[in-house]
């Protein structure tokens, strides 16, 4: 899928700390910002409450005297979303969000309690690939998709995955890995990757689908196994696992990461806030700190993430009509 595979050539300079097309002087203390705060969608402990804590970190001076991270976990990232509808539009609430909770859920799910429409684009952040990983509850012999998808048929009873949440990108790509093998596997949606881990490497669940960083050090130290990831090409943290595409499988899939804040922000609200998440995701410091999960970091300004977002969830909107994904699924 093109608009997940290519990003933005100009939102590159942000990488080199070049201040990128439309940045506004971050001028946020000046206007007597004083509490921040970047709202994230899961527990903590996984790859976007990471970040958040990261940016926020680098925030603290520049554009608010303190920036916090509030969690708010449920419903696979939408309670996120809703926090921030709800948030005061003076720049003092952010949200981090992977893309799926703003361009697959609105085709996936019946009733949402937000619209795309309700969140102002800042700044894209990141993007992961994701990946299929095993824990013990699995053997030892098995290695690729296919193995694992003739391990599940031979042992329906443990022919289970988990996801960071019901209706996205990880749950799909679970769905049509399984459609695609002929294989029965169920999925157990979780309330972020945190807690599905931890069932992983503990044997509750035999497999989990979600983004590379939440594994990557699990597979570093030997715990998981990872059977595939889910780019076009194969993952830079991962270079020795085949993608899905290699191995069978119709999957070319990455996900965006990106900040937004309330709809109702006046413009130079928003462009306040890009201007200062553009400096943060900038540092070389940043950007090495994001490898160590998996992530490769890029920045945008706000009509850029609006073009992407407009872009992907038409594209989304009409691959979970071809297929008939639901959040049930």
């Amino acid at each position: 899928m093109q608009t997940r595979r290519r990003f933005l050539g100009t939102a590159a300079l942000g990488l080199l700390g070049g201040a990128l097309p439309g940045a506004f002087p971050i001028r946020a203390r000046a206007q007597g910002l004083d509490t921040a705060k970047i709202i994230v969608g899961f527990p903590p402990g996984g790859t976007t409450d990471v970040m958040a804590r990261k940016v926020a970190d680098k925030l603290r001076g520049p554009y608010a005297r303190v920036v916090i991270v509030e969690n708010r976990p449920g419903a696979g990232g939408q309670l996120g979303v809703v926090a921030l509808k709800d948030a005061p539009p003076d720049g003092g609430t952010m949200l981090l969000t992977p893309s799926s909770m703003l361009t697959i859920y609105p085709n996936t799910y019946p009733k949402l309690q937000y619209r795309v429409d309700d969140v102002a684009p800042a700044s894209l952040a990141m993007y992961s690939h994701h990946v299929l990983s095993v824990g013990p509850a699995v053997p030892d012999s098995v290695r690729t998709l296919r193995d694992f998808f003739a391990w599940t048929k031979a042992n329906p009873d443990k022919a289970v995955y988990g996801s960071p949440g019901a209706g996205s990108m990880p749950h799909l790509i679970g769905v049509l890995i399984a459609k695609a093998s002929g294989a029965d596997l169920r999925h157990v949606a979780y309330r972020g990757s945190a807690p599905g881990i931890q069932d992983l490497l503990g044997g509750q669940i035999a497999s989990f689908l979600g983004p590379t960083g939440d594994v990557l050090a699990h597979s570093q130290a030997g715990k998981v196994r990872v059977l595939g990831t889910s780019g076009k090409e194969r993952s830079a943290f991962l270079p020795a696992v085949p993608t899905m595409g290699e191995q069978g499988f119709k999957i070319a899939l990455r996900e965006w990461y990106a900040f937004f804040l309330p709809a109702r922000a006046n413009p130079e609200t928003v462009q306040r806030a890009a201007a200062a998440l553009q400096a943060v995701l900038g540092q070389a410091e940043v950007v090495e700190f994001a490898k160590q999960f998996g992530l490769e970091v890029q920045g945008s300004t706000p009509l850029q993430l609006a073009d992407v977002l407009k872009a992907d969830t038409a594209e989304w909107g009409g691959l979970v009509k071809q297929t008939g994904f639901t959040a049930e699924s």
